[in-house]
C-alpha cells in the first residue's frame, strides 16, 4: 500500500477487490477462521462483518451530522420492530448488491446461500411491528433524523409447529449464533426502577419534591443495529434494550448453598425481555408484560434526554428538538415517565413539565378492538409503579378540571374521559393517557380515524378536535417490491427507469403498456416463476404438491376471529361439498394458502387453526377433488416467508368484518406485487379500492355502518343458517365431525360461536363472500383481463408507499426536515483517536 492511497478505497471502499480483501480479512480475524476450517455459517458472518464495516462508516457520520446541527430528532418508540433478515436489505440500500455477488463469486462463493444462513429476528407479530420497520427504513430513505427504539427479545416471537393439525410453540432463539448487525453499547447503561414505594419532602427551595424508594433495580444495556436509506449516505439507529440485573450473583447466598436463589436476582430482571408477548392471560404473565412496557420506553427517556443535554442547560427546547411517537398503547407509560424524569430527577415544575410532556409527544392508536386498548390495574400500577400511579392521579385530577369546566352540565363526560376506569377493580386506560399527555392523536386509515373519531374516542374528539388526524399505513417498496420481487422489479425498471424506488407514484407510468401483449405475457411469466416458487416451498415444506396453473388464493395475517381465516374455510368447505356432488363439474383449480400465528392463549384462533388443517388434510387427498382444491397451511410466517408468498398470489384475502381492521398493511404488499383483492369495506382497503377503482377490487360484506345497524335491531345468525342450503350443509358439516371423524365434537365450539353470537358476523357475510368468490373464479378464466387488472393494482400503488406516510408525519405531527449526510472519507489512522 502506498502512503497516497485513499484509506476510504481500502477500508470502506465497495470495488470487488476491496469486498474480496474484507471478506478475507473478517473471516480470518473476527470469526478466527481459515478457508479450510470455516463453514457456511462462518462465511456468513465474514460477510456480514463486511456490509457492517460499510454501514458503521456512515452511521458514524449521521450521528456527527445530526449532533453539530443540533437536529431535531424523532424518536419511534415501540415494543415490536419486525424487521426481517438485514443482509440483502443493506446489500441493496448501500447499492453493493451487484459487486458483492461479484466479490462472493470470486472468492468460491454464492451469495444466495449464505443469505439462507441469516437467522430472522423474531422482533415482532405482525403489522404493528412490520410498519415500525418500514417506517424506519423511510426515516433513513427520505433523510429524517430518527431513531427508533424497542426490547431486544432474547426470545422473538415463538416458532410455530404444526403437528397433527395443532399449532405448537416452540422458542426462538435467534440470537444463538450471535448477531453481527447489533453492536453493544453498554457505556450507555440505564437504571430502571420497579416497586417499593414513594416519599414525600421540601427541598432546600421550599419546593414539593418526591423520592421513590424502589424495591428493585433493573438495568437496561442497550444494542444499536443500523439502518441504511436506499443509496444515501444516512445511517440511522435502532436501539434495542436489553435487561440485566443489579447484582447478576449474590456471593454470599451462593456460599451458603442456596444456589438457586443467589442467581435469583439474575433471572428476575433478565426475564423482563426473555421473550416477546409472555401470555398475559395469568397474574404473572400482565405483571411481566407490563415491566417490560415500563422498562423499554424509561430506557428510552432517560436515553433521549442524554442525547438532549449534551447540547442543551436547560428544557425550554426540549419539545423543538424532541418528537417522540408512540406506536400504540405499549409505549403510553411514557406520558407518565416523562413528568417523573423532569420533576423528580431534574427538578422542574410541574405545569411547565407538563407542557413539555405534551408538546413533545404523540400517539398512534392502531386497533378499534376494545380489548386491544390496554388497561392495567390500579393495584398491578401500585405494586410496580407507585410514582407513575401518584402522577397519573395529578394529571388525571387537573385533566377533570377541565372537562368540567368545558362541560359544567354534563358529569357522565368526567366517568367516560377519566384515566381511571372505576368498577369491581380500578383500571388505568392507557390509551386516554396517550391521548391526554399527547399533541396529536392519529388513526392509520381514514374509516380508521374516522371511527376512532366518532366512537372510539369521541368525548375526547369532542373535546380537542385540533388533535386528531389520519395518517394512511404505508409500506416500503425496497423490501416489498425491489427485494422480494426482483423479476417484476427489473421488468418495471426496464420501461419506466427506477425512480418508483423512492417515489412510488411513478408505478402510474405502466398504465401506458396494460395493453401491450407482449408486457402482459412478460407479466404473467414473472407471476408463473413466483408461483413456482412458492409451490416449490410448500413441497418441501409440507409434502404437498401444488400446480402453478391454477388460482393462487392467499390469506397470510395473525389468526384472529375478527381477520375471519374461518369465513374463509367456509367457503373452501363449499367448494369442497360441490364437488363431492358433482365430481365432474368444471371448477377453475384453486390453491387455497393460509399462513399466521394464533397467540398462545387464544384459543378460538388456535381451533381455527386446527380446522383449516383438518379440512385440509381431508381435501388434499380425496381422489374426487384431485388438483382442482388444495388447502395449505404455511408453518411459521414471518417477514421470510412474506418475501416469497406476496409475490406469488393472485388473490389478495381482506376479509376482515367491517369496522375491526384498523388499516392493513399485508393488503398492500399484494396489491404491489400483482394480487387483486376480495375483501370488504375495512381499514385501508376502502383507500386500496379507491386508488385502482372499483372495476378491479372484488368487494363484499356488510359496510361499518350496516354492521352496527344489524347488531343494535338484533343480530341472529340462525336466520342465515335456516335460509342458506349451502351455509347450513357447510356448518352441519363441521357441527357433525365430518372433519374430524375420531373426535366428533372437536369443532363444537367453533360451530357454537357461529350459531349463538357470531360477533364477527361470519353468517350474514357468507352468501355475499362466497358469490363473489365465484365472480373470482370466472374472472381468472379470461387471463387477458385479470393481467390488465394486476398490472393496474401495481400501476395504482403509488399512494401506499410508506415513504408518503413518514412525509406527513413530518410535515404535520413532527415538523422535521430532512437532514443530508455528506460521507468524507474514512481514515484509520486519524477514526476515534482524537479524545483518547
Amino acid at each position: 500500500m502506498t502512503g497516497h492511497m485513499h484509506v476510504e478505497d481500502d477500508r470502506t471502499g465497495m470495488e470487488v477487490g476491496t469486498l474480496k480483501r474484507a471478506l478475507a480479512d473478517n473471516l480470518y480475524c473476527i470469526q478466527g477462521k481459515d478457508e479450510y476450517f470455516a463453514t457456511a455459517y462462518d462465511y456468513y458472518m465474514a460477510l456480514a462483518y463486511t456490509v457492517r464495516d460499510r454501514l458503521t462508516h456512515r452511521r458514524i457520520k449521521t450521528a456527527q451530522t445530526y449532533f453539530e446541527r443540533d437536529a431535531k430528532m424523532v424518536y419511534y418508540l415501540s415494543a415490536e420492530f419486525l424487521i426481517g433478515r438485514l443482509l440483502i436489505n443493506n446489500l441493496i440500500n448501500l447499492g453493493m448488491y451487484d459487486q458483492m455477488r461479484q466479490a462472493l463469486k470470486e472468492s468460491g462463493l454464492n451469495l444466495d446461500d449464505l443469505l439462507e444462513r441469516e437467522e430472522e429476528p423474531g422482533l415482532g407479530n405482525g403489522g404493528l411491528g412490520r410498519l415500525a420497520a418500514c417506517f424506519l427504513d423511510s426515516m433513513a430513505t427520505l433523510e429524517i433524523p430518527a431513531m427508533g427504539y424497542g426490547i431486544r427479545y432474547e426470545f422473538g416471537i415463538f416458532r410455530q409447529l404444526i403437528a397433527n393439525g395443532w399449532q405448537h410453540e416452540c422458542p426462538d432463539n435467534w440470537l444463538r449464533f450471535g448477531n453481527p448487525w447489533e453492536i453493544a453499547r453498554p457505556d450507555y447503561i440505564v437504571e430502571v426502577k420497579f416497586g417499593g414505594h414513594t416519599e414525600a419532602f421540601t427541598d432546600d427551595e421550599g419546593n414539593y419534591r418526591v423520592h421513590w424508594m424502589a424495591r428493585n433495580t433493573v438495568y437496561g444495556t442497550p444494542y444499536d443495529t443500523p439502518v441504511p436509506g436506499y443509496r444515501n449516505n444516512t445511517v440511522n439507529t435502532l436501539r434495542l434494550w436489553s435487561a440485566r440485573a443489579g447484582e447478576d450473583f449474590n456471593f454470599q447466598v451462593f456460599d451458603a448453598g442456596d444456589y438457586t436463589q443467589a442467581v435469583a436476582e439474575k433471572t428476575f430482571s433478565e426475564n423482563i425481555s426473555k421473550v416477546l408477548y409472555p401470555n398475559d392471560n395469568t397474574p404473572q404473565g400482565k405483571e411481566l408484560r407490563l415491566k417490560q412496557e415500563y422498562f423499554f420506553v424509561s430506557c428510552s427517556l432517560q436515553d433521549i434526554i442524554r442525547l438532549y443535554l449534551r447540547k442543551h442547560d436547560n428544557f425550554d427546547a426540549f419539545p423543538d428538538k424532541v418528537a417522540i411517537q408512540l406506536n400504540d398503547t405499549h409505549p403510553a407509560i411514557g406520558v407518565a415517565e416523562l413528568m417523573r424524569l423532569l420533576i423528580d430527577e431534574h427538578g422542574v415544575e410541574w405545569n411547565y413539565a407538563w407542557d413539555i410532556t405534551r408538546r413533545t409527544f404523540a400517539y398512534t392508536n392502531h386497533t378499534l378492538l376494545a380489548e386491544a386498548l390496554e388497561k392495567w390495574s390500579v393495584n398491578l400500577f401500585r405494586k410496580l409503579l407507585p410514582r407513575h400511579l401518584e402522577i397519573i392521579y395529578e394529571i388525571n385530577y387537573k385533566f377533570l378540571d377541565e372537562v368540567r369546566s368545558k362541560y359544567p352540565d354534563e358529569p357522565e363526560r368526567l366517568a367516560c374521559m377519566s384515566l381511571i376506569q372505576e368498577g369491581h377493580e380500578q383500571m388505568v386506560r392507557m390509551a386516554h393517557l396517550a391521548c391526554v399527555g399527547s399533541h396529536t392523536v392519529n388513526g392509520v386509515a381514514a374509516l380508521h380515524t374516522e371511527l376512532v373519531k366518532q366512537e372510539l374516542m369521541h368525548d375526547f374528539y369532542e373535546m380537542f378536535p385540533e388533535k386528531f388526524q389520519n395518517k394512511t399505513n404505508g409500506i416500503t417498496p425496497r423490501r416489498w417490491l425491489l427485494m422480494s420481487n426482483p423479476a417484476l422489479s427489473s421488468l418495471i425498471t426496464e420501461k419506466i427507469g427506477d425512480s418508483w424506488i423512492t417515489n412510488l407514484d411513478d408505478l402510474r407510468r405502466l398504465e401506458e403498456f396494460v395493453h401491450h401483449a407482449d408486457f402482459q405475457q412478460r407479466w404473467r411469466d414473472i407471476k408463473q416463476f413466483n408461483k413456482q416458487r412458492l409451490a416449490d416451498h410448500i413441497l418441501r415444506n409440507n409434502g404437498i404438491e401444488v400446480s402453478p396453473h391454477s388460482l393462487f388464493d392467499v390469506q397470510i395475517k395473525r389468526i384472529h376471529e375478527y381477520k375471519r381465516q374461518l369465513l374463509n374455510v367456509l367457503h373452501v368447505i363449499t367448494l369442497y361439498h360441490r364437488m363431492k356432488a358433482n365430481p365432474g363439474m368444471d371448477m377453475l383449480p384453486r390453491t387455497v394458502i393460509f399462513g399466521g400465528k394464533a397467540a398462545p392463549g387464544y384459543f378460538m384462533a388456535k381451533m381455527v387453526v386446527k380446522l383449516i388443517n383438518s379440512v385440509a388434510d381431508m381435501v388434499n387427498h380425496d381422489p374426487d377433488v384431485g388438483d382442482r382444491l388444495k388447502v395449505i397451511f404455511l408453518a411459521n410466517y414471518g417477514v421470510a416467508l412474506g418475501e416469497i408468498s406476496y409475490p406469488a398470489a393472485d388473490l389478495s384475502e381482506q376479509i376482515s368484518t367491517a369496522g375491526k381492521e384498523a388499516s392493513g398493511t399485508g393488503n398492500m404488499k399484494f396489491a404491489l406485487n400483482g394480487a387483486l383483492t376480495i375483501g370488504t369495506l375495512d381499514g385501508a382497503n376502502v383507500e386500496i379500492r379507491e386508488e385502482v377503482g372499483a372495476e378491479n377490487f372484488f368487494l363484499f360484506g356488510l359496510t361499518a355502518p350496516e354492521v352496527l345497524e344489524m347488531k343494535a335491531k338484533g343480530y341472529n345468525p340462525q336466520h342465515f343458517y335456516q335460509g342458506d342450503e349451502e351455509l347450513r350443509q357447510v356448518v352441519d358439516s363441521i357441527r357433525s365431525g365430518y372433519f374430524s371423524p375420531k373426535e366428533p365434537d372437536l369443532f363444537r365450539a367453533i360451530v357454537d360461536a357461529l350459531m349463538h353470537g357470531d360477533e364477527y358476523m361470519l353468517m350474514a357475510d357468507y352468501r355475499a363472500y362466497v358469490d363473489c368468490q365465484d365472480r373470482v373464479s370466472q374472472a381468472y378464466r379470461n387471463q387477458d383481463e385479470w393481467t390488465r387488472m394486476s398490472i393496474l393494482n401495481v400501476a395504482r400503488m403509488g399512494k401506499f408507499s410508506s415513504d408518503r406516510t413518514i412525509r406527513e408525519y413530518c410535515n404535520d405531527i413532527w415538523h422535521v426536515q430532512p437532514m443530508s449526510v455528506t460521507l468524507g472519507e474514512y481514515r484509520s489512522e486519524t477514526a476515534g483517536l482524537r479524545r483518547i
